[in-house]
């Protein structure tokens, strides 16, 4: 009788016990950031030259951005280095012909995707993100002063000063994340909302004062 008892509560637990699953946000789960292991830069490697061009994947990005044709010059170690352009970093609405101003910037950083899920990534795969050439918004050139200050920041503590730039910034923030399988903690969703509710404000000239 007990074995039967034990049988029935597990049928019982089995069928009508409703199943928890993940909250989700535009399809993309919403879980708390975890850095475990902890997070190495090094694990990451970039930049490479992928398809073997001698141009690598900084200067590959530098070329697709350019609004006019780039310069480049051979190093010494034979490789192929953009020295001229015209680029328009997005940020700042900075102004540019010249490379040595810009960094290529992740959109969702890298320490970011670590501890949204990219811990779990074998190097192969950590490394194809680091230099994502396929999806367009995943690289972008910017310049070095808003790199630095955007940081391993996500929308929750850090928006680009082009408050014109926010509607672009956070769709392409999610294409990444969409892309690759990251999740989302709630403070990001929120911000990713807040931001949504007035961005096409500044986009049409209204004056907005304040972080919102």
């Amino acid at each position: 009788m007990r074995v039967r008892f034990l049988y029935l509560t597990c049928l019982y637990f089995l069928f009508f016990t409703p199943l928890v699953t993940a909250q989700t946000f535009e399809g993309i789960t919403i879980e708390a950031e975890v850095d475990d292991p902890p997070y190495d830069r090094g694990l990451y490697k970039h930049w490479i030259d992928a398809d073997a061009d001698d141009e690598k994947t900084r200067d590959e990005v530098l070329i697709e951005e350019s609004l006019v044709p780039v310069t480049i010059q051979l190093n010494q170690r034979g490789e192929r280095k953009v020295i001229d352009g015209l680029w328009v970093g997005p940020y700042t609405g900075f102004v540019t012909r010249n490379p040595r101003k810009l960094q290529i910037d992740h959109m969702v950083p890298l320490k970011e995707a670590h501890i949204s899920g990219a811990m779990n990534w074998d190097s192969q795969k950590k490394k194809d993100f680091a230099n994502d050439l396929d999806l367009p918004q995943a690289l972008i050139a910017v310049k070095s002063g808003a790199n630095g200050s955007k940081g391993e920041h996500d929308p929750a503590h850090w928006m680009p000063p082009n408050r014109s730039y926010w509607c672009q910034y956070l769709e392409d923030w999610m294409s990444v994340k969409k892309k690759w399988e990251l999740s989302v903690d709630q403070a990001e969703v929120d911000a990713i909302k807040k931001g949504r509710a007035v961005c096409n404000k500044y986009k049409s000239g209204d004056a907005l004062e304040g972080r919102h």
